[in-house]
């Protein structure tokens, strides 16, 4: 186990989120499961599932990036991630249907938001703004001011 993991607390499905997830990404897999906590990997990171009851729900205050090098890998994290009850937010974050947040990124966006055009820059941020799922190709029409 690496030394710093994320526990996330469900009231009574964590062994049904644990699997959900492991669909999703590659590298992942289920490697423990009893009924308090289910140990499982997300792309090779640790986490594991409590279930813990209702005193406790997720909030916006944290949540789970994920870096996507291209349109498709947004667009397939975003539709699996909200499917079955999921719910889409701004700016590319989204809540998956145990109300989990998440954040789903291209990789891109960094460089079109710190880029050397200050204006570019800008420009980019307000079209980003302005998106639920995020546009790779309109991110860069808009930091190029097209």
């Amino acid at each position: 186990m690496q030394k710093i993991s994320t526990c996330l607390w469900f009231d009574n499905q964590g062994e049904e989120a644990a699997k959900f997830y492991t669909s999703i990404f590659d590298n992942s897999r289920i490697i423990n499961v009893n009924p308090m906590t289910v140990e499982f990997q997300l792309e090779g990171r640790d986490f594991m599932a409590l279930n813990g009851g209702p005193a406790f729900n997720f909030t916006e205050a944290v949540s789970l990036v994920v870096d996507c090098s291209s349109q498709d890998e947004v667009d397939k994290y975003w539709q699996a991630l909200t499917a079955d009850g999921g719910e889409e937010s701004m700016c590319g974050w989204l809540k998956d249907k145990y109300g989990l947040s998440w954040q789903i990124v291209p990789s891109v966006l960094s460089e079109l938001l710190t880029g050397p055009d200050p204006d570019g820059a800008e420009r980019a941020m307000q079209a980003m703004l302005q998106m639920r799922k995020l546009d790779i190709a309109e991110l860069e029409r808009a930091y190029k001011g097209e």
